[in-house]
């Protein structure tokens, strides 16, 4: 039983946004402060990621600590498990299976963690997410 009312998880749950996330606009600003141009937004390309190099063939994506599962950050909910363990069961599996069938295809992955962005645990995200950039350009 949800402790909320159908009109407060639906409001909940219209906040939850798909793109443009407070991440994937640190990391264009990350990669614009960094003079690295050239990404493409939207791509269609397997797995739908944040951010895609079609030049260098490297294609980025922005995992959120819950729906990915972060050993540090992922909290299981307390509530409707039986639907989202198996939906986070789900959303690992085909992030390896993207990972897999973007590498067949000659695409190198990066993923970076939500929480990589957040100043106030991290205190040089920019530094460790360029490191990771690196040895791509």
């Amino acid at each position: 039983m949800d402790v909320l009312t159908p009109q407060q998880r639906s409001f909940n749950m219209s906040r939850i946004l798909s793109r443009d996330t407070s991440p994937e606009i640190q990391l264009r600003k990350l990669l614009f402060i960094n003079n690295i141009r050239g990404y493409r937004l939207n791509y269609k390309l397997t797995g739908k990621p944040d951010v895609v190099f079609t030049r260098k063939k490297v294609a980025i994506f922005i995992d959120g600590c819950f729906w990915h599962k972060c050993k540090h950050h992922f909290v299981a909910p307390k509530t409707n498990k039986n639907f989202w363990l198996p939906k986070i069961r789900r959303n690992l599996i085909r992030d390896r299976e993207v990972n897999r069938s973007l590498k067949k295809e000659g695409w190198s992955v990066l993923r970076i963690w939500e929480h990589e962005f957040n100043v106030s645990k991290n205190v040089q995200p920019a530094k460790k997410i360029m490191y990771q950039l690196q040895k791509f350009f």
